[in-house]
């Protein structure tokens, strides 16, 4: 069973053999060994019958930390096979945040049952994160911080550590507040270990340290910490009282949500699609996607509908439709694809669009006449027909420029009209290419071969 220490090489059959066999006492063993996190993660890359054999052999202290870890529709799954008495007491363990984020995914009645069961500070502090939306600052924060005054020498402040039997997690430093907890900068443990134990907090914290907004979106707090390198950060309120701080977990986790987003996104999956769905389920949530698809590739035959005459005059066109639609396709995802990380990288403002328009514009054009004089050499080649070069030429450069365009275009416009651009923006722009690249090829055709 030493495969189950890597949850990435796991034997489905050996671990489904020896658990079905009534060998669980080495796989409950290894399995309760794993960190809460790793846990999860082998849960994850199982199907649900292997999970379900697993899920009783785990320890009830471990459990909390699982159900933070796994992703939510799973974490669902079992919440739903628990009573209100057993799923209160196993979370009400966990961290702040953890604990917050999971209370929001549960019924009221089960939710104020858990609350009333913890003690009142706790209760006050899981109440704070939970009043802030789930992805903004205030909903990532942890209100498990430690708090120094300005006053108070770092001998006291070493003597009032010492009364702790650990520091929370990720604690690289300490927030300074003053009496009325207004945030007033941070004392890095490092200092506090190199420093005279008779020197002030004042005379070393670092007022330099901005504080990040309650209601700043978690995908900002994300960036902040990638471009400054932050281990943590303090998070306080409008009036500038501190109300907890972010982790540098916290924020690589709104990292890998956000990729997770925008690559599933883009086919029309939910980030928190399970890998091992039953395929019933997995079904019904592409249904969905193909249907949208399905739409689109109609508009794009009626338009090669109008032009059966020609196509029946001149066979190489349906042959080579297919050219023309590619090249747009790839032009304008490449464009979509850049256009939609800027925004996500906050890097896109209206006053550089319009020059990343132009950009676009001008890097198709060059990539269009590159193409389109290749493309006709081959199709004169093929069917020793001089017009017919000509004519998938032109359309070829036509398309790479709608295609840059709607590239360009489409996330600024979904984004003002508060639509997802990783959702919608490559449905739209596949239509687009297709309608104009079939209408440019085959409407020159006609022209030509009229």
């Amino acid at each position: 069973m030493a495969d189950i220490e890597n949850a990435q090489h796991i034997d489905i059959h050996a671990l489904e053999e020896m658990l079905e066999s009534g060998v669980s006492r080495p796989v409950r063993r290894q399995l309760n060994s794993l960190s809460g996190a790793d846990c999860a993660h082998l849960l994850t890359s199982l199907p649900q019958r292997q999970r379900n054999l697993l899920w009783p052999l785990i320890d009830e202290e471990l459990k909390p930390e699982v159900l933070a870890h796994l992703p939510e529709d799973i974490r669902q799954y079992y919440i739903a096979h628990m009573d209100a008495d057993e799923l209160a007491e196993l979370i009400e363990e966990l961290d702040t945040d953890d604990l917050a984020d999971l209370l929001q995914e549960l019924p009221e009645a089960i939710t104020q049952q858990v609350l009333q069961s913890l003690e009142d500070e706790d209760r006050q502090r899981v109440e704070q994160v939970m009043a802030f939306e789930e992805d903004s600052a205030g909903g990532l924060m942890n209100t498990d911080v430690i708090s120094v005054r300005p006053t108070h020498t770092l001998d006291v402040v070493l003597r009032y550590l010492r009364r702790f039997d650990e520091l929370p997690p990720m604690t690289d430093s300490l927030m300074v507040v003053n009496r009325q907890e207004d945030f007033i900068g941070v004392l890095p443990l490092s200092r506090i270990l190199i420093s005279d134990p008779e020197l002030s907090v004042r005379e070393l914290m670092d007022t330099d340290i901005e504080a990040i907004p309650a209601d700043m979106p978690s995908h900002e707090v994300a960036e902040l910490f990638a471009r400054d390198d932050l281990v943590s950060a303090p998070v306080v309120d409008i009036h500038g009282k501190l109300l907890g701080r972010i982790t540098i977990d916290d924020a690589v986790d709104v990292m890998r949500d956000e990729a997770d987003h925008s690559l599933l996104a883009s086919v029309g999956l939910d980030e928190e699609e399970d890998t091992f769905a039953p395929a019933r389920k997995a079904a019904k949530g592409r249904a969905i996607w193909l249907g949208i698809n399905l739409i689109t590739a109609f508009i794009a035959s009626a338009v090669i509908g109008l032009f059966d005459a020609t196509i029946e005059k001149v066979v190489a066109l349906a042959i080579l439709m297919p050219v023309v639609a590619s090249m747009g396709g790839i032009a304008g995802s490449q464009t979509l694809t850049l256009i939609i990380r800027g925004m996500a990288l906050g890097q896109i403002n209206p006053g550089n669009a319009s020059w990343l328009l132009r950009r676009e514009v001008v890097v198709s054009l060059l990539n269009g006449v590159l193409w389109a004089l290749v493309i006709a050499a081959v199709a004169v080649a093929w069917f020793k027909d001089p017009t017919i070069g000509i004519v998938i030429g032109a359309a070829i450069v036509i398309n790479l420029l709608a295609a840059a365009l709607a590239g360009a275009l489409i996330p600024q416009i979904l984004k003002k009209m508060d639509i997802d651009p990783a959702l919608a923006g490559g449905v739209i722009l596949t239509t687009v290419t297709d309608v104009v690249g079939f209408m440019a090829f085959l409407g020159l055709a006609t022209l030509f071969y009229a």
